[in-house]
């Protein structure tokens, strides 16, 4: 591979995870080359950012970009879940202040583009298609993009290309899936003005839960989620089918009433389940984000793991290759303890909702240790 470009790590992924690692490995002065294989347009369920957001950002040196990117600010989430009203929440006495809906696409975007004024370099609608190792040490990355193939060299691969883990299955690791939690959700537009309450709400249902969340754009995101065995696929995935489920809620729907949203776009289906990596790092490579460690979208937390994971990952391969033999090592144990922290406080918030102890979604929850 004489002439090809040479990085000492190429980052795949654009999203918050690997935005993140690439901008704590350029900082640390290292050439990396940061791929994003998103397309214009796409739309990205997954919009709330915790209170507890705010630090990571500030750690990132982007919290003041971030601030100035008119994200939806969150004030508190409404629950009805264990009893049939609603119980509040709000983040008044939280020492990070409140959360944000986010503009996921504004949001990303932003994340890059701080890396790339970092230093790394960033590819746009590029994904790695092949990989192998060079006999001289590291490894050979082919390109894809619309403009073309391309080649390049690398001493490391970080996988943060979600769930799929790309690399990392083709280091050998092995997703370890905890549940088979699915989410089908839609857009929703409003036919008429008055819509301010930007808290999250979730309901809770005989086979599952829903959650609905006002964004940016003045659209609600709503999503119904239950197990894949559980599911009518076909009929969640028609505008008719969607709504006729989401009839069965009585929270969800009188939000959407009360402002006359109507559907804006077909549902969609997307895994949401618990999982996490059988090893977090391998020879050459390592994982962060959704592609080491998944969470269930009730914990609010996966965009918050991401850039915690993320910036983690990069500063730990930027530490390695100064010559911290135990930099990866150490990766690995805070890994594994955020995933078992968050395994313990996902069946405790189950456990709270017993009317329906009989269903096969909840009943398998209950079974859960905590």
């Amino acid at each position: 591979m004489t002439g090809a470009p040479r990085f000492e790590a190429v980052v795949a992924g654009g999203g918050p995870a690997g935005a993140a690692a690439a901008l704590a490995l350029a900082r640390g002065g290292r050439r990396v080359l940061l791929l994003d294989e998103s397309r214009a347009g796409d739309f990205r369920v997954g919009e709330a950012l915790p209170p507890a957001g705010r630090p990571l950002l500030r750690e990132l040196g982007v919290l003041e970009r971030f601030l100035d990117d008119g994200h939806l600010p969150c004030h508190g989430n409404l629950s009805g879940w264990g009893a049939p009203g609603l119980a509040g929440t709000d983040f008044l006495l939280d020492p990070n202040g409140h959360g944000w809906h986010l503009d996921r696409t504004r949001f990303d975007a932003s994340l890059r583009e701080a890396a790339r004024v970092a230093g790394a370099v960033v590819r746009s609608g590029a994904r790695v298609s092949a990989t192998e190792a060079d006999p001289g040490g590291g490894w050979r990355v082919s390109l894809s993009s619309a403009e073309g193939d391309e080649e390049v060299a690398c001493g490391w691969l970080l996988d943060a290309t979600g769930r799929r883990c790309s690399l990392a299955r083709r280091g050998g690791a092995a997703r370890l899936p905890e549940d088979a939690l699915i989410a089908f959700y839609a857009r929703y537009r409003p036919g008429r003005d008055g819509d301010r309450d930007s808290r999250t709400l979730i309901e809770s249902v005989p086979d599952g839960w829903w959650y609905t969340a006002l964004v940016p754009s003045g659209e609600r995101v709503v999503a119904f989620l239950t197990d894949a065995d559980l599911a009518d696929r076909p009929a969640l995935l028609s505008p008719e089918g969607f709504a006729r489920r989401l009839e069965e809620t009585e929270h969800v729907r009188a939000v959407l009433e009360s402002f006359g949203y109507a559907l804006h776009d077909r549902p969609r289906g997307t895994d949401a389940g618990s999982a996490r990596l059988d090893r977090f790092s391998g020879p050459g490579w390592l994982a962060a984000g959704d592609a080491a460690v998944s969470f269930d979208p009730l914990s609010s937390q996966g965009i918050r793991t991401a850039l915690y994971t993320g910036t983690r990952a990069g500063e730990a391969l930027h530490a390695h290759l100064g010559g911290d033999a135990d930099a990866l090592e150490g990766y690995t144990r805070v890994l594994e303890q955020v995933y078992g922290a968050y395994l313990r406080h996902r069946a405790e918030f189950y456990r709270y909702e017993r009317r329906w102890s009989d269903r096969p979604f909840w009943a398998r929850r209950h079974a859960w240790g905590g």
